[in-house]
């Protein structure tokens, strides 16, 4: 199903020939040619999106799995995604789908649904929220900002989980319908995301701080490679962006396996995102949680001023012990995210 894509202009030199304003690539796209996406592609001058609507995936999943550990803790929610990615990383997980295009001569497969037909089976599965992930969500702009303003009318929370590589206006078109975002700093040097990614850091940054400033609830997730990104030098800078921006921004830091075309490199090793962990609180975040180790201690969310454990986890599993209305039952400090305040 064609539909116009948002954000693009026709070149002033020539009529036939488009520059995407969807994300910081700008990709300039001739006729008959797509972006580096590969899902969207020029007709004629019209930028096209080719994945309006063509769902490779919809699951239902814990919103842990995101991972969000502050946005409705032990909900469920509604998964989405289609094929397509705007980065090219070489360890990822998903592989499959987001470089299907890339992988299997353009082709664009999916199952056709509608906003309507995604809003209400997340309602009837008993889903509090729409989650636009496994691949970027920036690349089926269209579908998800039209899926997300339907939600928020029927009460739906909306959640991007993204490597924060939307432009400013799409970010700002994006976020009134946006209650959370789980944004990838996947390191701190342009060297990383040139090599490993296709991309830049800077536009990384600059999209958390927007999101932030717009009022999008901002977790912020690492994926600690070894060699890569987890010199004690980098997760200190890491550490230190986020806490400039708020130090209630939750931190992820997870253990990464060989995967795709990063097979070369080891395990984490769980010493390494333990050290993670204490870096960031060392750097004053309130909140820094170990990823892929099944750790209680690292990924359970403990109120900042008493140190009370207000949810117990483990993997996708989680327990409220002592956080009722968002604030801990101890002390009554309000614990910083977006919580069902009727419990």
């Amino acid at each position: 199903m064609l539909h116009e894509a948002m954000f693009y202009r026709r070149s002033e030199r020539d009529e036939n020939a488009v520059q995407c304003f969807l994300c910081n690539h700008h990709c300039r796209i001739k006729e008959g040619r797509r972006g580096l996406c590969r899902v969207r592609e020029n007709r004629g001058g019209t930028l096209y999106s080719l994945v309006y609507g063509r769902l490779i995936t919809e699951n239902v999943d814990p919103i842990e799995k995101k991972p969000l550990f502050h946005l409705l803790p032990g909900s469920y929610s509604y998964s989405i995604a289609t094929v397509g990615c705007n980065f090219h990383c070489r360890h990822c997980q998903n592989y499959d789908i987001s470089q299907y295009p890339s992988l299997h001569d353009n082709e664009i497969i999916g199952n056709h649904r509608t906003p309507l037909e995604v809003v209400e089976s997340a309602g009837q599965l008993g889903c509090a929220s729409i989650s636009y992930t496994y691949v970027e969500p920036t690349i089926f702009f269209e579908f998800a900002l039209d899926t997300a303003r339907l939600a928020a009318e029927r009460g739906l929370k909306n959640v991007f989980v993204s490597n924060g590589y939307t432009t400013p206006e799409a970010t700002r078109a994006i976020a009134p319908f946006l209650d959370g975002n789980n944004i990838d700093l996947k390191a701190f040097t342009d060297k990383f995301y040139r090599e490993v990614c296709g991309a830049r850091l800077q536009p990384v940054l600059d999209t958390i701080t927007l999101m932030k400033e717009l009022g999008v609830w901002v977790e912020v997730t690492t994926l600690i490679i070894p060699g890569w990104n987890d010199s004690e030098a980098e997760l200190k800078e890491i550490a230190n962006f986020i806490k400039s921006l708020d130090p209630d921004i939750p931190w992820h830091v997870t253990r990464f396996q060989p995967t795709y075309k990063m097979i070369d490199r080891p395990v984490t090793p769980t010493s390494s995102i333990k050290k993670a962990r204490e870096i960031g609180l060392a750097a004053g975040l309130k909140h820094v949680y170990t990823g892929n180790l099944l750790d209680p201690e690292g990924e359970s969310t403990y109120c900042p001023n008493c140190r009370e454990r207000l949810i117990t986890r483990t993997g996708f599993s989680s327990e409220i012990v002592n956080l009722k209305k968002g604030a801990c039952r101890n002390c009554h400090t309000a614990l910083a995210g977006v919580f069902d305040l009727n419990t």
